[in-house]
C-alpha cells in the first residue's frame, strides 16, 4: 500500500532529478551559446582500435546527406573492393587510392613511397579545391611515421587548405604534431577483436 510518505519520497525524487536535468542542460545551453565560430575543422581518428575508417566514412557519407562535396584519398589500401567505396562513388564521391596494399605484402620501400607520393599529390591538389566541403585521408597517418611523407609538407598543406574545408585524417600512431594542428581527436582503442580469435575479415562488416 502506497503511503502519503511515499508520495513525499516520490516527489522529491523528481524534484532532484528535475533540478539536475535544468542544472545540466543550462551548461550545455551555455557551451552552445558560445560555440559561435565556423571554421573547417580538422579531424584526426587514431588509435589501436577497430573503426577508424569507418567513422571517417560516416562522416562523409554525412556530408553528402547534406549536398556537400566529399572526396577520399586512401593511402595503404589494396586492391580489394572497398565497400564504402562502391556507395560512395555513386553519390559523386571522388575517390584516389595508393593501390599497393600494406607493406609487409609489397616489402618494397621504394615502391611505397613511390605511390604514398603520387596519392600525396592528389591530396595536395584536394587541399587546394575550394569546392570540396569534406576530404578523407584515410590512412595517412603511416605515410607519415614510416617517413614516405614529410610531415612538415603535410602540415603546410593542411595550413594552407581552404578554411572552411573540412579535412578527416584516419590511423595509428598519428604523428603529434599533427595532433597538436588538429581541432578533433578521437583515440579508439582495442577491447577485443574477432581477429585475433581467428575469425577472418568478412566482406559488408569489416570491408
Amino acid at each position: 500500500m502506497t503511503t502519503a510518505n511515499d508520495n513525499n519520497q516520490e516527489q522529491l525524487k523528481a524534484e532532484r532529478h528535475r533540478a539536475r536535468q535544468q542544472k545540466l542542460k543550462a551548461g550545455v545551453d551555455a557551451k552552445i551559446a558560445a560555440a559561435q565560430d565556423e571554421k573547417g575543422i580538422l579531424l584526426v581518428l587514431t588509435g589501436n582500435g577497430k573503426g577508424k575508417s569507418t567513422s571517417g566514412f560516416g562522416t562523409v557519407a554525412r556530408a553528402v546527406g547534406h549536398g556537400k562535396k566529399a572526396a577520399v584519398v586512401q593511402f595503404i589500401k589494396g586492391t580489394w573492393e572497398c565497400g564504402e567505396r562502391n556507395l560512395l562513388e555513386g553519390a559523386g564521391v571522388e575517390f584516389h587510392v595508393m593501390g599497393t596494399g600494406f607493406t609487409w605484402e609489397t616489402q618494397d620501400k621504394e615502391k611505397d613511397t613511390a605511390a604514398a607520393e603520387f596519392a600525396w599529390e592528389a591530396a595536395e591538389k584536394l587541399l587546394q579545391d575550394e569546392s570540396i566541403d569534406c576530404l578523407m585521408l584515410d590512412e595517412l597517418t603511416y605515410m607519415v611515421s614510416y617517413h614516405y611523407l614529410d610531415v612538415e609538407r603535410v602540415l603546410s598543406a593542411l595550413k594552407n587548405r581552404p578554411p572552411m574545408q573540412h579535412v578527416i585524417i584516419t590511423g595509428r600512431a598519428c604523428h603529434r604534431a599533427i595532433i597538436e594542428l588538429a581541432d578533433t581527436v578521437s583515440e579508439v582503442q582495442p577491447i577485443k577483436h574477432a581477429f585475433e580469435a581467428g575469425i577472418k575479415a568478412q566482406q559488408g562488416f569489416d570491408y
